[in-house]
Parts: structure tokens; C-alpha cells; sequence
């Protein structure tokens, strides 16, 4: 028997309460000797970042065969110890293995408080490794840190850990400009002894200074040096030079760039051999796997439309593994994610049938056992286990979950399966999108009703939304609402093009797809028209802030963290993105025509619906002057509105106070606005002066 009810009013088992505390982020997954190491996330205690591993040795199932379930993790991390880099205010990999270390091995990880690097076995207490950096007013923190880590033992020395170190101490009369401070970075050798705790010239700097650097990889031989650099005002998605050079005394000497430019994204270098260099780069126009030697050759390997690799938000991300000379294990595909083997002398590309469509990390031991770190469309993330033999024609065993980000999983039934879709435009392109219908077993909507449905807009805005099951959109249309994820152009996953069309548009062509996608629904009669809202961060919360400016399309929307306008914003905003607008909008002051005219912020006279703004309180990339800069306008106007200013966040909320509030009133909001009565939340109080 169907309930029917009015859409958005359904009763739903997922709360708030369940999204802050139910599960577990994870990452920084990795196969450490016979077990399993990778990182969580815990929401109840400040979103600390806990190292972990599993409870015993991972071992290979028998052919045929699923991985035994594991028992409980070993959180090897004690509190308040938190693995989290500050480079880029990103971050990215922040902890490894020393290889060789022992039966309980080594971990060096930089700690996120002062960004000082320790090592730690387990049971003993961390100790520092890297020193106290200076206190430097423009840093807003810690003036020195540290970003993936790779442990390096030079032919006949004592193993040591190359860093990404960002240095905020550099003399100010090298800087850019206001809007870009004198900040350096460069690949720093850091021992492991710890003499560098107290004596800073016991580091010792492998690559020259650039503005940007990652990938640093010694070849096996220890002769030579590849890394890759950019500078602004290109992003890593828009162009980065890959350099070679001989290693001379543990230091890069005077070499040359191989691939890569203004115009040219090339990342993850990795050694074949001592002559040959595995990398990719999007020349094509997709990001594909290419080979330089040192005899001066550079090919590539297959030319393919889909994405090897993505953007380098977070330092240390890789897209394949190599097994050896001639193979390659790698994640590509055009938003969703296969897995493949791939032969790197012929180019021969080898499906593996893997369930997962959006895989963050894939790593193979010698014995055959597989790490996988994904999510599908019917699981939420969760790492894996399965086996691949290579002998003869590969095979891949069925993965089975070693550690799942949800313990808490609810029946099926309440659960959306995203439907991938792509909405023509004028010009003859496409939107990508994903559509979630309002969707619970047993409920159904009143008959002729049609239902609310929210646009969602990624932050970056180079990123995308893989279609995979997101707990967050269930809270949503298991209570008959629907959702609508907009992979609008500029999105990764669909090659350079569909990026490039952002480029010099921001403001214009991220509005425009969301609208065509919003038009579409409800021209197939899956939308109300009346009832459209939008919500966003970050970028995405740009574009949500202009799409209710520039267009009547909405009826009411949530910027979480958005950026309101461009001058303050440029100025105000972290090295890494200090320039991005740059490509995304113009030059500045050359352009400032465009930056006045394309902030949300200028357009609040042409909004008439009301608006919810969430914000961190220590944001960095974007700071709280954006959000409250639009609310000041709101008030002026006497458009209905509330702002959230949560302590102790920054940028994206990671304490689970903040995640129930956050979602308890962005649904209250709606249902003010859009005309329901959703259950169980506190009523969001709006302001209108």
C-alpha cells in the first residue's frame, strides 16, 4: 500500500544526527606491509584526522573467494594529534609509511595545529621532526608546511622523507602584489633522527623554489629527479611544467622541462625505469598517459577522450600505479570511473570489471591483493579488498568492503539511484547533470503534484560530482524532494574543452547550465517550476549567489561559504586561488569592469527571494567578510534571510554541531519557502532588516 503525502512533508528515518555522526570520512588509504593503513575523520571530535589500520594482516582470498570481513580498526593516531596539512590551506597527503622500518613500521605525518612534521610507531608518543616556523603575520597560522610525503633512500644514505614545503617567511619584496604574498615552496629533504626539530640547516632542499611545486620522484638508480612546477596565474588544471634533473649531492642540479607549459596540464610523474618517465598530460585535449626517455623521446602512450587524471586540488593525488616497466594500473573515464590495465609499451587498454564508478584509490601488492577506495550509484564509499591476477588474463575478484564510511547504512528503500543525464543547449553542446527523483518505498507524492527540486552546484569550480550514492541527497529525497547534481561547464571529467568553457565565463556559463538543467526538468514535468532552489559551496555558492541575482529561476537558495564578489575576495584569499579568478574571469584591475559586474553582490537590488548563508568562522579561502557582506545587502533590501557563523570551522564544516545545524536549517528553510511542513526540525528563525 502507498502513503501519498505532499511532497518535502515524508517522514524519513535519515536526520541531521546521521549525517554528522553516522560516518566516517575517509581517506589516505594505502597497503602498509601485510595490513591496511588509511585515514578518518571524526566528526565528534572536531573532524580530527585519526590514522588507522586494520585489526591484523590483509590477507589474499583464495580464487574465487570474497576478503573476510575485517574486525574493528587500530586508530594508531592518538588524540589531539590531527593528520592534516595546511599547504594550499588544502592540504592533501599528509602522512606515509617508511618503508623498511620495522614490524611496526615508521609513520611520519604532519600535524595540523602547528604543521610541524612528526614520526611515530605505534604505542610511543609522536616526535617532531621539522622546526617551529617563524611567526609571520600574512601566514594566518603556522608560517612553514608540509604536504605529501615521500619517503626516498639515496643510494648508499640513511632513508629520508621528501616534503612539499610551503615557506611564508620569504622575504616580502619578492611578492606579486597585495593579492599575492611572498610565499615559496620547494621539495625539502627531512630526516628522520629528528635534528631538524631545533637546527633548520639540517633540511636540505631537493628542488629549486617555485611558486608551486608537487610530484618530486627520484628515479630507481637515484641519478635523476622529476617533479613538476607552475607559477601564477595558471592552476595546476590549466598548465605545469614537468622538469628532469640529474641528482647531484641529494640536490636537484640545472636541468630541463620535458613536457608541459602555460597551456599544457601535465601531473603524476612516475620512474618506468631509470630512462623512462611515465606521466600524463591533457596536449590531446584529454588527460592521457605519456612516456619521455632520456634519449629525448616523449610519446603518447594512447590517445583516448576520456580523463586520466584530474584536478590537483590536494597535493599527493594520484590516478594509477605502476606495476612495472611495461604496465600500469589506472583509473579513467568521462565523469564515472573505470579501472584498467594498461600496457605502456603498446597501449593496449585492459577493462577490469569493477563495480565501483568513482574510485580514489587503486594499489596492488605483489602478491596480488588490491586496495580499492571508492563509492557506485548502490554503496557509499568504502575501502576494498579483492584480487587481481595478472597471469595470464587479468582478473579481478569481487571487491569486498573492509571499511565502510557508513556503518549506519539505511534499508535501500530509502535511497536514490542517480540518473545521469545530459540536457542539450543552444549552441549545440550539453550539460552533464545527475537527477535524484524524491524517492522512498511506500510514500508517494499527492496526485497531479509535482515536486520541489534542488539544484546543487560543486564547489571548485574545476571539480565535478561523480554519480555515486551521497547520504546528504538522501536526506532529501527520502522526505520527496528532489536533487539535481549540475556538472556544469568548467566541470572535470569531460575533457579540456568542457573545462575551457568556463574560462573568462565565471558568473556566465556556470548560470546558464544550471538554468538550462532547471528548464529541462521542468520541461519533462519533473520539477514544479514554482518550487526550484539551489544550494552550493564555496564556488558553488557563487554560482548559487548569481543565480538568484541574475535570473528568476529559483525561489530561494543556500550558499554555504560563497564567494559574493571578486575585489575584496582577490585580496583577501589564500595564495593558491589568489590568481584563479585570473582565467575564470580577467586580469585584474585590467578587467575590473567584469569583477564589479559579475559579483552576486552587485545584483542584490534584482533579488527578490530569500536566502540562507552558512559560514566558518576561520575560513581562510573564503572568509567570513563575503557571507556577510551579502547579508548586510539582504538586511538593506528587507529580504527575508539568516546567517550561520559557526566557531572553529573553516573551510567545508567538519564538527558534527555544525553539520546538524547546517542541515536542520537549510531543510527548515525550504520548507518556508517552498511551501512544506518538513518534520522533526527546529523552525530556522529569517530575518528581514
Amino acid at each position: 500500500m502507498v502513503t501519498t503525502l505532499p511532497y518535502g512533508s515524508w517522514p524519513s528515518p535519515i536526520t541531521a544526527a546521521q549525517l554528522a555522526t553516522g560516518g566516517t570520512r575517509l581517506g589516505g588509504a594505502r597497503l602498509v606491509g601485510d595490513a591496511v593503513w588509511w585515514q578518518e575523520g571524526i566528526a565528534t571530535e572536531g573532524g580530527r584526522q585519526a590514522i588507522m589500520r586494520s585489526a591484523g594482516p590483509v590477507g589474499l582470498p583464495a580464487p574465487g573467494s570474497a576478503a573476510e570481513e575485517s574486525a574493528e580498526p587500530v586508530t594508531v593516531l592518538p588524540a589531539p594529534f590531527n593528520a592534516r596539512s595546511r599547504v594550499h590551506e588544502y592540504g592533501g597527503a599528509s602522512w606515509t609509511a617508511v618503508p623498511g622500518s620495522g614490524p611496526s613500521p615508521l609513520i611520519v605525518f604532519v600535524n595540523f595545529e602547528d604543521q610541524r612534521v612528526y614520526s611515530l610507531r605505534e604505542g610511543e608518543e609522536p616526535r617532531p621532526l621539522t622546526p617551529v616556523g617563524p611567526e609571520v603575520a600574512s601566514a594566518q597560522g603556522p608560517s612553514l608546511r608540509w604536504a605529501e610525503p615521500t619517503a626516498v633512500t639515496p643510494p648508499g644514505g640513511e632513508v629520508e622523507v621528501w616534503w612539499v614545503c610551503e615557506d611564508h617567511t620569504v622575504d616580502p619584496a619578492g611578492a606579486a602584489g597585495p593579492s599575492a604574498p611572498a610565499i615559496e615552496r620547494s621539495v625539502v629533504a627531512v630526516p628522520l633522527d629528528g635534528s631538524a626539530a631545533e637546527d633548520p640547516t639540517a633540511l636540505r632542499r631537493v628542488t629549486p623554489a617555485s611558486r608551486f611545486v608537487a610530484g618530486a620522484r627520484p628515479s630507481p638508480d637515484g641519478s635523476r629527479v622529476a617533479w613538476i612546477s607552475w607559477e601564477h596565474p595558471q592552476m595546476p588544471w590549466d598548465g605545469t611544467q614537468l622538469h628532469v634533473a640529474p641528482l647531484i649531492a641529494g640536490r636537484a642540479g640545472e636541468g630541463e622541462t620535458v613536457a608541459g607549459g602555460e597551456d599544457v596540464s601535465v601531473l603524476q610523474p612516475e620512474w618506468l625505469d631509470d630512462e623512462h618517465l611515465m606521466f600524463v598530460s591533457d596536449a590531446s585535449g584529454w588527460w592521457n598517459p605519456w612516456v619521455w626517455s632520456a634519449d629525448g623521446d616523449t610519446r603518447q602512450v594512447l590517445e583516448l577522450d576520456q580523463e586520466f587524471a584530474g584536478a590537483l586540488w590536494a597535493l599527493g593525488t594520484t590516478w594509477y600505479q605502476v606495476l612495472d616497466a611495461r604496465t600500469a594500473l589506472v583509473r579513467h573515464g568521462r565523469a564515472a570511473t573505470s579501472l584498467s590495465l594498461l600496457r605502456i609499451d603498446t597501449g593496449e587498454l585492459t577493462a577490469l570489471e569493477c563495480p565501483l564508478t568513482q574510485i580514489a584509490t587503486a594499489q596492488r601488492r605483489d602478491d596480488g591483493l588490491l586496495l580499492l577506495a571508492g563509492a557506485s550509484p548502490t554503496q557509499f564509499a568504502a575501502l576494498y579488498t579483492a584480487r587481481l591476477d595478472l597471469d595470464g588474463a587479468p582478473a579481478l575478484s569481487q571487491p569486498s568492503v573492509l571499511r565502510s564510511s557508513r556503518t549506519d547504512a539505511p534499508d535501500p528503500g530509502v535511497l536514490p539511484v542517480g540518473e545521469p543525464i545530459e540536457v542539450p543547449l543552444p549552441d549545440g553542446g550539453v550539460v552533464h547533470a545527475i537527477l535524484h527523483r524524491p524517492h522512498q518505498e511506500g510514500i508517494a507524492g499527492r496526485e497531479g503534484d509535482l515536486p520541489p527540486v534542488i539544484a546543487q552546484v560543486h564547489g571548485g569550480p574545476t571539480s565535478h560530482v561523480p554519480p555515486v550514492l551521497s547520504l546528504p541527497v538522501a536526506y532529501y529525497t527520502s522526505r520527496g524532494l528532489g536533487v539535481v547534481v549540475v556538472n556544469y561547464g568548467g566541470s572535470t571529467g569531460y575533457g579540456r574543452t568542457y573545462r575551457n568553457r568556463l574560462r573568462g565565463q565565471w558568473g556566465v556559463v556556470d548560470v546558464q547550465d544550471t538554468v538550462a538543467v532547471m528548464e529541462h526538468l521542468v520541461a519533462q514535468g519533473l520539477a514544479d517550476g514554482n518550487r526550484l532552489a539551489i544550494e552550493g559551496g564555496s564556488a558553488g555558492g557563487w554560482t548559487t549567489l548569481a543565480c538568484l541575482t541574475r535570473t528568476d529561476t529559483f525561489a530561494a537558495g543556500v550558499s554555504s561559504f560563497g564567494v559574493a564578489e571578486l575585489e575584496r575576495f582577490r585580496a583577501d584569499t589564500h595564495d593558491f586561488e589568489s590568481r584563479y579568478i585570473d582565467g575564470l574571469v580577467g586580469p585584474y584591475p585590467e578587467r575590473r569592469d567584469l569583477y564589479v559586474e559579475r559579483a552576486p553582490l552587485s545584483h542584490v537590488d534584482e533579488l527578490e527571494v530569500p536566502v540562507l548563508l552558512l559560514q566558518g568562522e576561520e575560513d581562510r579561502i573564503v572568509p567570513p567578510s563575503q557571507s556577510e557582506l551579502f547579508r548586510d545587502a539582504l538586511a538593506a533590501k528587507g529580504i527575508p534571510h539568516a546567517y550561520l557563523l559557526f566557531a572553529g570551522e573553516q573551510h567545508g564544516f567538519r564538527q558534527a554541531s555544525t553539520i546538524i545545524r547546517a542541515t536542520e536549517a537549510a531543510l527548515s528553510f525550504y520548507g518556508q519557502v517552498l511551501g512544506f511542513s518538513p518534520a522533526c526540525v527546529p523552525v530556522l528563525e529569517l530575518e528581514r532588516g
